[in-house]
């Protein structure tokens, strides 16, 4: 089979391979899910997302109104916090944040005994803003957010709770999803910082420019 990769368009490639998922789907989904969970498959080639992606009621909705009203983000790598389109979030006021490399936060998680991730949530509770937490790599970064929400030190607008792993991972997401705070989870064994990055990039891409 020949292949002319050079005569492709990168817009042209995403809007095929898009036409290729939506062919491929075998349930039918809410609207309002749709384009998140369509956009996750693009970045991870799975279509397990369909059954595993977790919406809190009402959530994109919420979500959207949050992002056009200035909220931030805040994630647990750098390599999330590269991923998300920073020109369509600072359109809207937003910033995006990931403490993980701050030296403060490595002094105080080494003298807590503590993951760097937990002292990161920690310092974005302090921040004065609206903030949505998108955490696709570390599970202690959910369960510290659970517990300042439990503690009322925090009230996130979202929490996209996506990290992959095998240690605490399932149950830091359940945890999640035992608040009252709007979430978006994939549950089990399955995330990472891509598809979290993902997730804030299709509702970004939701809002009319």
């Amino acid at each position: 089979m020949k292949i002319q990769s050079d005569t492709i368009l990168p817009e042209e490639i995403e809007k095929r391979s898009f036409e290729l998922i939506e062919a491929e789907l075998k349930t039918e989904l809410d609207p309002e899910q749709k384009p998140i969970i369509k956009r996750v498959i693009h970045t991870t080639a799975d279509f397990d997302y369909v059954e595993n992606l977790c919406f809190s009621a009402g959530v994109v909705k919420k979500a959207i109104e949050s992002i056009k009203n200035g909220a931030c983000i805040v994630t647990d790598t750098n390599m999330g916090k590269a991923g998300i389109h920073k020109k369509s979030l600072t359109g809207f006021g937003g910033e995006i944040y990931c403490f993980m490399a701050d030296e403060d936060v490595a002094a105080k998680a080494k003298a807590n005994g503590v993951t760097r991730a937990a002292v990161s949530m920690e310092k974005a509770a302090g921040l004065d803003k609206k903030l949505i937490f998108a955490i696709g790599n570390a599970p202690t970064a959910l369960i510290r957010l659970y517990e300042l929400i439990q503690t009322g030190k925090l009230k996130p607008e979202l929490i996209i709770g996506v990290p992959v792993g095998f240690v605490n991972v399932v149950e830091a997401k359940e945890l999640i999803m035992e608040t009252d705070v709007p979430y978006i989870v994939a549950k089990g064994r399955k995330g990472g910082s891509n598809v979290a990055a993902s997730i804030c990039n299709a509702l970004l891409y939701m809002i009319p420019s």
